[in-house]
């Protein structure tokens, strides 16, 4: 499965995807969409959509997974950073591909095992999980494949199971998890 990890942003939009067999992740591609910040805003969101368009049309992800906009510091930024996001997912569902929501709270849960994990420690995790030499740089870069690996994460028999459990009875141990299910081999 190939996940693309969108870290949306009015002045740089982090990209990430990755490909996953489910217990193994390989990057396939990362980077950043840089808008000049003299640019009007029309054009920046036009810009944020052309270079999405183009590199999901040569990545063919199979789903698309975006940060959730939960907070900024003024309303003015909030609105111009719901612009640049609503830009990233129209996008998406423009190009046919499904649209996966995360919290920041969420992402560094699933990637780094504590929710209000600093951006060096998720990085530090991205770098680990993913095989490689360096961090990836800039952390918008970064954050992007947290994003598309908290996905893969969350497709994961384990999380589906916890999914389930919440339903009927929240799992509060392993000792919880029926043994049968932890032993079920997932199609790639």
């Amino acid at each position: 499965m190939r996940i693309f990890g969108i870290d949306p942003g009015s002045l740089r939009t982090g990209y990430g995807c990755v490909e996953t067999n489910g217990r193994r992740h390989r990057l396939v591609m990362c980077g950043v969409l840089t808008v000049p910040a003299g640019a009007a805003f029309p054009a920046r969101l036009q810009t944020i959509h052309n270079g999405l368009t183009q590199l999901l049309a040569d990545v063919a992800p199979d789903c698309v997974a975006i940060e959730n906009l939960f907070h900024a510091r003024n309303v003015r930024s909030a609105l111009v950073l719901g612009h640049a996001r609503g830009v990233a997912v129209l996008t998406a569902v423009m190009a046919g591909l499904p649209v996966v929501e995360y919290s920041p709270a969420e992402i560094k849960l699933a990637v780094s095992g504590y929710g209000r994990a600093q951006k060096a420690q998720l990085g530090q995790m991205v770098k680990m999980l993913l095989g490689l030499d360096r961090i990836p740089t800039p952390h918008d870069a970064a954050d992007a494949l947290a994003i598309a690996i908290c996905h893969a994460h969350s497709q994961s028999p384990i999380a589906q199971l916890h999914a389930r459990a919440r339903g009927s009875r929240r799992l509060s141990s392993w000792r919880h998890v029926p043994l049968a299910a932890l032993h079920r081999r997932q199609a790639p």
